[in-house]
């Protein structure tokens, strides 16, 4: 496995790459749902890129990019025994030459959600994927499931480039519990953990609910938030149906969860 920190050597290691090219774009702090989106790309493409890189136009000051958990020496032994070829790990001057600052905007699929709470977060997004396209020249990615709202923004922005990119879904991998996992479910401490592991399951009856009565759709809802505010969840920022998905996003305590599932 090659790695580099640089776009020139980068271009020059990906151009000796034979083949169709897959390309996993994380933040590092994998865990075995980075691997599985690896094990997606590689039935879909003869060589594998990945790419580490916390992305500062996506956090709002007051949000967690400074402790957002970092640990590249294993993270890069995670993708080595994964079977990726090439690691890009970019300085943020490489990716922002001229300093961080969104030159991308997020298409439709950014309204509402998300963006209710973070309305930097897709410009952020988009603006570090096109470069990440422009800088890897992938012939398919990979993105996460969990983040179904973020894959629908990402197939936007893909479609809209003169070089087609191939945007495949990566189906959410989930803990013994039901719990989607996420470098961010660090941050839990052992009882936010129980409380967090009740999302999922939550989620699935009522969508249940909503399968059995599609007409009762607002109360089915109604019903849903309510009892994730009784499941000792601090807070909750939206439950939402859309692209025949239930879409919730949760807090506990200083950390947020989302989570999704199909309908």
């Amino acid at each position: 496995m090659k790695v580099t920190s640089r776009k020139s050597e980068l271009l020059r290691m990906r151009h000796a790459l034979p083949g169709k090219v897959g390309l996993v774009p994380t933040m590092g702090a994998l865990h075995a749902g980075h691997v599985s989106l690896v094990d997606t790309v590689r039935r879909r493409a003869d060589c594998v890129i990945a790419t580490i890189f916390v992305n500062p136009t996506q956090f709002a000051p007051h949000e967690d990019f400074e402790k957002y958990p970092r640990g590249m020496e294993a993270d890069l032994a995670a993708f080595e025994q994964a079977g990726v070829d090439l690691v890009y790990t970019p300085a943020a001057s490489e990716i922002y030459p001229d300093g961080p600052k969104v030159t991308v905007r997020a298409g439709p699929a950014a309204r509402g959600l998300e963006s209710l709470s973070r309305p930097h977060f897709f410009d952020g997004v988009c603006t570090v994927v096109s470069a990440l396209f422009d800088h890897t020249e992938p012939d398919v990615a990979v993105f996460g499931e969990k983040d179904f709202q973020q894959l629908k923004v990402i197939e936007e922005i893909a479609a809209t480039r003169d070089t087609p990119i191939e945007i495949v879904p990566g189906e959410t991998v989930r803990d013994a519990h039901g719990l989607a996992l996420s470098s961010r479910n660090s941050y839990l401490s052992p009882r936010e953990l129980e409380t967090a592991r009740s999302l999922n399951r939550l989620l699935l009856r009522t969508a249940g609910e909503l399968r059995a009565d599609p007409g009762n759709a607002a109360q089915s809802v109604a019903t849903g938030m309510q009892a994730l505010r009784n499941a000792g969840f601090d807070d909750v920022d939206y439950l939402e149906v859309r692209w025949s998905r239930l879409l919730a996003a949760v807090t506990l305590g200083p950390t947020r969860l989302i989570d999704n599932v199909p309908l």
